[in-house]
């Protein structure tokens, strides 16, 4: 259990129970899991293992980023409070916060689907920096969103971990809207972004590398998780995982091996699948640097400072809401 100075609140305790979103996607032509019944207590350990993965990129570049700038985004940040959204460990975010508490008191709100990895990194964060006061949220970006708004109180919000393109267009501009909803002018929006890349590097760092199993098992659990909440009948062995690049997006898929129904009980659906048919378990969009800027100035945000590595293209964009 976290230690007396930190705090996990539910504020969307019933989230897992709620299939209303997983029925609609499942009813696409290409059936879909939203992405957060992936991050489960096992999820979030498999997605921890993915990070460590020798061509998963991402957690490598954006940490070495942060080694290198900590100082001076928490200079641009200005603020003591820091949110972020599917906060998951921390790890990386610890540095940042360190830079942070060396400027000023600061608090930090991470937002997580996971109550488990919530209390995890509340109390190791906190071993790590005891002046840091940690009040976690556990539940979806909404409802954690929707929290930040009532507190009222300067706030910058934290999107890291490229998780910015583990969404569809539409999901992304709601999710914006979610964000700029909960600030007020002045508050900040921290994304980080993933560039654009040629196919072959992107496949190479979304599929495990000969000798490791850590997307496939994360890709499976999907299944795993339906089958405990909902009661389904998934077969994790009628599936084969497999991500592949579409232009600047790599979608995650599960294949089906063979000709089969599952069914949900628990929601009064079945998913119908030919060998071949596949079920999306992930998004991963990469961005240009005008085009996210593109994407988030119609809900108010504007470009403040921008820190990019032009060797493995990826970014750190500091957005203001506007006035």
């Amino acid at each position: 259990m976290p230690p007396p100075d930190t705090a996990v609140l539910a504020v969307d305790d019933a989230f897992w129970d709620d299939g209303a979103q997983l029925t609609e996607c499942l009813r696409e032509p290409v059936p879909r899991i939203p992405p957060h019944f992936g991050y489960d207590a096992l999820g979030s350990q498999l997605f921890e293992a993915i990070t460590e993965l020798p061509t998963y990129y991402l957690t490598r570049v954006e940490r070495a980023m942060l080694e290198r700038h900590a100082g001076e985004i928490a200079a641009a940040l200005d603020t003591p409070r820091l949110a972020e959204l599917g906060s998951g460990s921390g790890k990386k975010t610890r540095l940042l916060l360190d830079a942070c508490l060396r400027r000023r008191p600061t608090t930090y709100l991470p937002v997580d689907v996971s109550r488990e990895m919530l209390e995890h990194s509340a109390a190791t964060l906190t071993v790590a920096l005891p002046a840091l006061v940690v009040r976690g949220l556990w539940g979806r970006y909404e409802a954690g969103l929707a929290q930040l708004r009532t507190d009222g109180e300067p706030v910058v919000v934290a999107f890291l971990g490229s998780n910015v393109g583990n969404t569809t267009p539409a999901e992304r501009a709601a999710l914006f809207a979610e964000v700029a909803a909960a600030l007020r002018p002045g508050d900040g929006f921290l994304v980080s972004a993933d560039l654009v890349k040629p196919p072959a590097a992107l496949e190479r760092c979304y599929n495990d590398p000969p000798g490791y199993d850590a997307f496939r098992r994360f890709r499976l659990n999907h299944l795993s998780h339906l089958n405990r909440r909902f009661g389904a009948d998934f077969g994790l062995e009628n599936y084969e995982p497999r991500a592949h690049a579409v232009g600047p997006v790599v979608e995650g898929h599960l294949y089906a091996l063979t000709d089969h129904t599952a069914v949900l009980p628990a929601l009064g659906a079945e998913l119908e699948l030919r060998r071949g048919d596949s079920i999306n378990v992930g998004f991963s969009a990469k961005f240009t640097p005008e085009g996210l800027a593109t994407e988030l100035a119609p809900h108010g945000f504007a470009l403040q400072t921008a820190w990019v590595d032009d060797a493995e293209p990826y970014g750190i964009f500091l957005h203001r809401l506007a006035a």
